[in-house]
């Protein structure tokens, strides 16, 4: 089975960043990363970007934005895309007024399809970030269920993160079976036994079972995230890659 290419969402190294955005994706280049989940940098423009990650000899794996900015915006958010060479766009999260039952989760679904039909006619393909608030059952079945199970099944795809099924109760691994063909990105992350974030390999998920089912269902990315390091951010995310070097995803 091929070996997936690893990305390091940027948000992990937001504070960084703020203060030097070229040299904190520099230093992520150098340590081993293929690619970065990013939103746009602070006034940098498409082609400008483009160049920076080529330069580094990496690739952007996606973006997070709102559904609103796509409702909003489409045309902007996919060339500036496209320019950068980004395929994945992905929401990030839905507020709670767009998922306050089991219609709300309906309704999302389709604004999502429609959206994602728009962003297939360009080649780009929409995602979906979960939490755990998506794991609140209405009438027996989970919010994300009911989403997945209403939304195009090719036009909505899933960037299933792993720590955030585990905080909402259920097995990371088996809800990646749930999805065979759909789930091109996974956000790997770590649970420490407390509940806190933690580094790939520094927790309680079972990643050999994590990445079995990724490969297994045709994930594209496995994408480094973490919310809160309890060490300083750099050394977090050389931590995982060292980690993943050590089970072997990674050359």
């Amino acid at each position: 089975m091929a070996r997936l290419p690893i990305g390091l969402q940027m948000y992990t190294l937001r504070d960084e960043a703020a203060k030097d955005y070229v040299g904190t994706v520099t230093a992520g280049a150098e340590m081993g990363y293929e690619g970065i989940e990013d939103s746009a940098p602070p006034g940098m423009r498409a082609g400008d970007f483009r160049r920076l990650l080529d330069g580094l000899g990496i690739v952007a794996a996606g973006t997070h934005t709102s559904l609103d900015a796509l409702e909003s915006d489409l045309d902007r958010v996919a060339d500036f895309w496209l320019e950068v060479g980004a395929k994945y766009i992905t929401v990030s999260s839905l507020p709670a007024s767009r998922r306050a039952d089991g219609d709300g989760w309906r309704t999302a679904a389709a604004a999502m399809s429609e959206v994602g039909g728009q962003l297939a006619e360009r080649d780009l393909v929409l995602c979906y970030h979960n939490h755990s608030f998506e794991f609140q059952s209405f009438d027996g079945e989970y919010g994300l269920d009911i989403f997945y199970g209403a939304a195009h099944a090719t036009h909505v795809q899933g960037e299933i993160d792993t720590y955030w099924v585990q905080h909402g109760g259920e097995d990371p691994a088996e809800y990646i079976r749930k999805m065979p063909g759909r789930t091109p990105l996974i956000h790997i992350k770590d649970m420490a036994e407390d509940g806190a974030f933690a580094e790939v390999g520094e927790g309680v998920l079972d990643w050999a079972a994590i990445f079995e089912a990724s490969e297994a269902g045709g994930a594209a990315w496995y994408i480094v995230e973490q919310d809160v390091c309890q060490r300083p951010p750099l050394e977090s995310v050389r931590l995982t890659l060292d980690n993943l070097r050590k089970m072997g995803k990674l050359g």
